[in-house]
């Protein structure tokens, strides 16, 4: 005989519920690194949020691994426009960085999280090797750079951040076209006339300066009168740098 209130043992399989874990069954489940990406024009402050967060991590006595690709100085470190550098490994066009993880720990160092500069320049692949170490090795992954180059089309590296990341960041840190209106285009300057063409990757900073150019193999700098500018869409699309643009880029401290 069934009595009216027996309850069954198992899920009901008419229950369109049935399926889904109560509340807080997934608490034992293995934890899982993140994977951010920070992003926003030149000038906004990535670089020093990146030593910003290495810096805080490491205070808590967390052990960090710092990449970059392509900085500004031309040399394996984060450098940021108002002063702060510190050391990093360079990422190179073959890298696979879960190598420079399994490296370290056949050092004997444990890595806690990883942090990446200018992850525009990263490969697909590269990222795809980030999301991974997230993934399956829990390492928070933190990665900072531009969303599109100088035609205003995302790099390949930020186009696949975009779709594989955890947590999409824009930094706050508002930078003004010459007009006022908010920037958000990295216009490249030659010669003072706004450029269309050329190679996706040339590294310059926002004052005239050393370049260096993905078409060498070597990347063998070379002297030209090169810099980027942040414009707002209007004047991007006009290429217009406004009343003052001579001999002084976005950001001048001096």
């Amino acid at each position: 005989m069934t009595l009216v209130n027996d309850r069954p043992t198992g899920p009901d399989p008419t229950d369109a519920l049935s399926s889904v874990p109560a509340a807080g069954s997934r608490r034992g489940t293995p934890p899982v690194g993140r994977l951010k990406f920070c992003y926003g024009p030149m000038d906004c402050g990535k670089s020093t949020l990146a030593l910003q967060i290495d810096h805080n991590h490491a205070r808590q006595g967390r052990r960090g691994l710092v990449l970059v690709r392509h900085d500004r100085s031309g040399a394996p470190q984060i450098s940021s426009r108002i002063g702060l550098s510190r050391q990093a490994v360079e990422v190179g066009e073959d890298t696979d960085v879960r190598e420079l993880v399994r490296q370290e720990w056949a050092r004997g160092q444990h890595v806690d999280y990883v942090v990446v500069d200018e992850a525009q320049f990263l490969s697909p692949g590269q990222v795809d090797q980030l999301a991974e170490l997230a993934d399956e090795v829990e390492i928070d992954v933190y990665c900072f750079g531009i969303a599109t180059d100088f035609r205003s089309r995302l790099f390949p590296g930020a186009a696949r951040l975009f779709e594989l990341a955890d947590e999409l960041q824009p930094v706050q840190v508002e930078v003004l076209c010459w007009c006022g209106l908010p920037g958000r285009f990295n216009a490249r300057v030659l010669d003072g006339e706004v450029v269309r063409e050329g190679d996706t990757v040339v590294v310059a900073d926002t004052e005239q300066s050393v370049v260096e150019s993905s078409a060498s193999a070597r990347f063998e700098a070379e002297s030209a009168t090169v810099r980027y500018q942040v414009l707002c869409r209007r004047h991007f699309r006009a290429g217009d740098l406004g009343p003052v643009t001579a001999h002084h880029g976005q950001l001048r401290l001096t």
